[in-house]
């Protein structure tokens, strides 16, 4: 299996051995399980995002007419930000 080192401060460490004791686990293993949650926390953000982004554009007319403020102006649509 591919492995990455990764380098923490002696600080960081010390937490670390100290939850890792707590919980009974090892270092690596603290780690490797922290990892893994922010990557489904990232994949599960995104596809939140993307399903977001579906709803909205099947909705866009709805949205513009329940918003209509929110709409850009057409004297707007020619300009870059």
């Amino acid at each position: 299996m591919p492995a990455l080192n990764v380098e923490f401060s002696e600080r960081e460490l010390e937490d670390l051995r100290q939850i890792a004791k707590e919980r009974g686990t090892s270092m690596k293993a603290l780690v490797r399980e922290a990892a893994a949650a922010d990557i489904a926390r990232h994949r599960a953000l995104q596809e939140g995002a993307e399903a977001f982004r579906r709803f909205f554009a099947s909705h866009a007319d709805e949205f513009a007419a329940a918003f209509p403020d929110d709409e850009p102006s057409a004297k707007s649509e020619g300009q870059v930000a």
